[in-house]
């Protein structure tokens, strides 16, 4: 398929481009010569019955007048005709004209030499279905400007006059289709708003058009030596589909050849603007299947570039930048669910040794638009590295703490909640007033509080956080060490930490009864633990002979799947009144 073929001629017709589904789509030659066949017939019909107008015909046993037949005779060749003009436009009007034109001099003959007057109606019938056809013909004419115009707005961008986003879509479906090796290249322009907001929309308009009308006429030139499509797909972004490289030295050279031209020095109403932008770029079909998975491909490489600010603006998609774009979409479905008030809560019960019900721990959940989970392991890093966990660790502590502030008017246990308390959470200047706020608020004694810290923070926080957590310890409120062992582990700093119990992270859990380090190691966390006066609570804890190492190496507590899964708000209050 020709690239002119989405208008990067302006003037060029285009009414295929859209593929408009008009009334003459589908009509092929056997119609149109069907439609000459049943005019002959008409004709020859009408003919033979003229002239045996004073006759009477015998048709299924009833008496009819041939001056009868005549007119439907009339009716089927002026049907045809129509048909002609409706089916088939410009050909079928002309090759309509001339077949009652020609009827005339016959018509005439009949009338004013042969006399026979029942030839008359056939002149005033002509003369009307010529009108007719004559406006149909010039009514479709109107139809085809109209949608050759729609055609064109529809696949180009009205200020440029290039191809737009749909028109790159589907030269990219038709590509794809074909199998045939192409790149597509995402373009955006940098610092493009500031020439908007310094010199004005109409000045950065001419900037747009200019880059357009380089670009353009860099693809028609050939000089890239490959086959280039160039399409504007909203403000500041450009595209470019480029076919026929050998190797991806050769794609390369073709797209720093836009490059160059971009960077050219460009003088708009006497001022000089000298342009740059990141070119992301993905291949079919090394890179992706289908035409949506390249843009998105070529555009994580493209913000890729303006993420990190790299000296290098052309870069190609690679599957480590899809890493970056599931994160930016998971930060995004945060954001949403924070701002919405969508995220929600778990709760998964703690026992002691003896099948007790100790409490709950609190555990964020977030569902996708599907209604699908997203796994905590996936959004609990990106809200850390989004800046968004204090605000998801206090969103989380206000709607566990109101259901569990209920929770504990009418049961005589002395349960505890449990909540992760983050680095940045703790180290807020508020935190300690947050927490009480929401104590206060819900009727929870700060006895019935436990707060997890990661071991982590002793080591890079050591003062502030040791400063918090006394804080929190004077208020009543418990404090436990996260996922022991995991980190750099300091019993000097431990010893410092007002802590009431250790967790024992999953995973030594998990090798526990296939290694015999791995059981010394929980035994050895555990034994710390009683020596420094804290209890212990190990995590993850899945199947009996779990159970009973634990119970046989001195444990205090447990949390896993073998005594309970993490629990909607409802399930855990029945659990607590059983």
């Amino acid at each position: 398929m020709s690239k002119d073929r989405y208008a990067i001629d302006s003037n060029k017709n285009i009414d295929d481009t859209l593929k408009l589904i008009s009334i003459h789509k589908g009509v092929n030659k056997g119609f149109f010569f069907m439609l000459l066949a049943l005019y002959a017939i008409a004709c020859i019909g009408r003919i033979r019955t003229t002239y045996s107008a004073n006759d009477i015909l015998n048709i299924l046993g009833f008496s009819v007048p041939a001056t009868a037949i005549i007119g439907v005779f009339s009716s089927l060749a002026n049907i045809c005709v129509i048909c002609l003009t409706v089916f088939f436009r410009k050909t079928g009007y002309v090759m309509s004209m001339l077949l009652l034109i020609v009827q005339f001099p016959g018509l005439f003959i009949n009338i004013f030499v042969r006399h026979q007057h029942a030839n008359l109606p056939g002149i005033f019938t002509s003369i009307l279905t010529i009108i007719a056809i004559s406006v149909i013909f010039l009514n479709n004419r109107r139809i085809e400007k109209y949608q050759q115009r729609m055609s064109e707005e529809a696949v180009t961008d009205s200020l440029t006059g290039l191809p737009n986003r749909f028109a790159g879509k589907e030269f990219m479906d038709e590509l794809v289709a074909a199998n045939e090796r192409f790149a597509f290249v995402s373009v955006d322009l940098n610092n493009f708003k500031s020439i908007n907001d310094t010199m004005g929309h109409a000045v950065g308009d001419k900037v747009l058009v200019e880059i357009a009308n380089r670009w353009k006429n860099l693809a028609d030139s050939n000089q890239t030596g490959t086959s280039d499509f160039v399409s504007r797909l909203s403000a500041d972004e450009y595209s470019l589909i480029i076919r026929g490289f050998n190797t991806d030295l050769d794609l390369l050279r073709s797209i720093r050849a836009y490059k160059e031209e971009l960077e050219n020095r460009m003088t708009i109403d006497e001022c000089d603007f000298f342009m740059t932008a990141c070119f992301g770029y993905s291949i079919y079909p090394d890179d992706a299947d289908n035409a949506g998975s390249l843009f998105s491909a070529a555009d994580a490489a493209m913000h890729e570039i303006k993420r990190t600010n790299g000296s290098n603006c052309i870069l190609q998609y690679t599957q480590n930048l899809n890493k970056t774009e599931f994160k930016m979409d998971i930060e995004r479905k945060l954001r949403n669910a924070l701002e919405n008030d969508t995220v929600f809560f778990n709760l998964q019960p703690q026992f002691d040794i003896n099948h007790k019900l100790r409490g709950f721990e609190a555990l964020a959940r977030l569902k996708d638009t599907d209604g699908s989970f997203i796994s905590p392991a996936d959004f609990i890093p990106v809200a850390e590295e989004a800046g968004l966990i204090d605000v998801l660790d206090l969103c989380i502590f206000k709607k566990a703490a109101a259901f569990f502030g209920e929770v504990i008017k009418n049961s005589s246990d002395a349960l505890t909640l449990s909540i992760n308390v983050s680095v940045r959470h703790l180290l807020k200047n508020s935190f300690i007033e947050e927490i009480k706020e929401v104590l206060d608020s819900n009727s929870i004694p700060p006895q019935n509080l436990e707060i997890e810290i990661t071991e982590s923070i002793m080591i890079d926080s050591a003062g502030k956080a040791l400063e918090c957590v006394r804080d929190a310890k004077n208020m009543g409120i418990k404090v436990a060490i996260d996922d022991f062992g995991t980190g750099y582990s300091s019993l000097s700093y431990l010893n410092k930490f007002p802590a009431n119990l250790l967790k024992i992270d999953k995973s030594f859990i998990d090798g526990m009864n296939t290694s015999e380090s791995s059981k010394q190691y929980v035994a050895t966390i555990i034994s710390i633990g009683h020596i420094l006066n804290l209890e212990v609570i190990s995590e993850g804890v899945e199947s009996d002979d779990q159970l009973a190492t634990l119970k046989d190496i001195g444990c205090d507590f447990i949390q896993g799947y073998i005594w309970g899964r993490p629990l909607p708000p409802e399930e855990a209050r029945k659990l607590v009144c059983a």
